[in-house]
């Protein structure tokens, strides 16, 4: 019996130590394997690795990272383009494109009118969709009429925001009255008030005007987003452009005209009136404190830059680049150009061309 025990105590020590070392190896084995096949098969929540993003069709799309100077702005095309649209793009265009010609002189810019009508946002757009220009210019976004005649004509359309603005009412400077709310706007020019007395100011009629609704992307905004689809009344008179507005209200005591922010607060001959969502809580788009027109040119008034971009004055907008989606070089151009805008650079002269940075 001593014999046999000591022949068996050691073929269990070694089987002991065997399975331990077979336990150990598999272990080992099982997460090697793990690593290598199990893991990639379960989901997980990091928020640092999202799901592969979907592909969605937006009419507006963010242009590349902005450069610093026009000089970083990669791709730049070689060639003329001609481009058009919006006549509330006019103190851009003065400000930009002089500059744009001396760093990218091969980059030719064509500002160019619609063959007939006035130059407008839907001008431009029509222009774009029948091949006349490179790329347009617009101060609200596209409709939904644009987009589906973009479609029947097998193109794509892309709206590129570059800045933002808002609409200004201009009034008589000899007006006494504080401000309007939006919805007193709404009212004068659908109608509904016809008299300055109704919103706290001195008996005298109503004159208002205003540019014909087919004539550029701010009247048809007006119309849109204001009025809120409400055409404009009988008695509203339709003027030619913003400097026949300004200059009729200019000369008739109760005239009211409404134009693109930068166009109208720094007028010597009419009031920038401050507006508001609520009686008496009224935003100028004016930098305060005011400066009287008798002042005028020596001094003039200024955007009021904070309250376009906190959102503060109550009738903003952004002002787009409209491109063609594609690989042709027109749309390279249009693309380009509002890289070139959306740089530091383009920010900063759009800032001094009256406008508000995006960036």
């Amino acid at each position: 019996m001593a014999r046999s025990n000591s022949n068996v105590l050691p073929l269990l020590i070694s089987l002991i130590f065997t399975l331990g070392l077979l336990g150990v190896g598999g272990v080992a084995v099982m997460r090697l394997l793990g690593r290598q096949n199990l893991l990639p098969q379960l989901p997980t929540n990091n928020p640092s690795q999202p799901s592969p993003p979907t592909s969605t069709a937006s009419p507006e799309v963010a242009a590349e990272p902005a450069a610093k100077t026009f000089n970083e702005v990669k791709a730049v095309p070689n060639g003329i383009f001609a481009y058009g649209g919006s006549t509330t793009w006019a103190p851009i265009r003065g400000v930009v494109d002089p500059v744009l010609l001396r760093v990218w002189p091969n980059f030719q810019l064509r500002y160019t009118d619609p063959p007939t009508g006035t130059p407008g946002s839907g001008s431009g757009i029509r222009m774009l969709l029948n091949g006349q220009l490179a790329f347009a210019q617009s101060s609200r976004s596209l409709n939904a009429q644009e987009r589906q005649q973009a479609e029947a004509k097998g193109l794509k359309l892309v709206e590129i925001p570059i800045a933002i603005d808002g609409l200004a009412i201009a009034v008589n400077p000899s007006l006494n009255i504080p401000g309007l709310t939006v919805q007193q706007v709404v009212d004068i020019f659908t109608g509904k008030l016809t008299n300055w007395s109704q919103v706290g100011g001195p008996n005298l009629a109503i004159a208002a005007f205003s540019r014909r609704p087919e004539d550029g992307g701010t009247v048809e905004y007006f119309i849109q987003e204001v009025l809120g689809g409400q055409p404009l009344a009988s008695n509203v008179t339709l003027v030619r452009d913003t400097t026949d507005g300004l200059r009729r209200v200019a000369t008739t005591l109760g005239g009211i005209y409404y134009g693109s922010g930068p166009e109208i607060v720094g007028q010597c001959t009419i009031r920038p009136l401050p507006l508001g969502r609520q009686p008496n809580q009224y935003v100028p788009p004016y930098r305060e404190p005011y400066v009287d027109p008798s002042q005028c040119p020596k001094q003039r008034n200024v955007l009021n830059h904070a309250a376009f971009q906190d959102g503060s004055y109550p009738i903003t907008r952004r002002l787009f680049v409209i491109a063609k989606d594609d690989n042709t070089l027109d749309a390279q151009a249009g693309r380009t150009y509002a890289n070139l805008l959306l740089s530091d650079q383009g920010q900063l002269l759009i800032e001094q061309a009256g406008y508000v940075r995006l960036r």
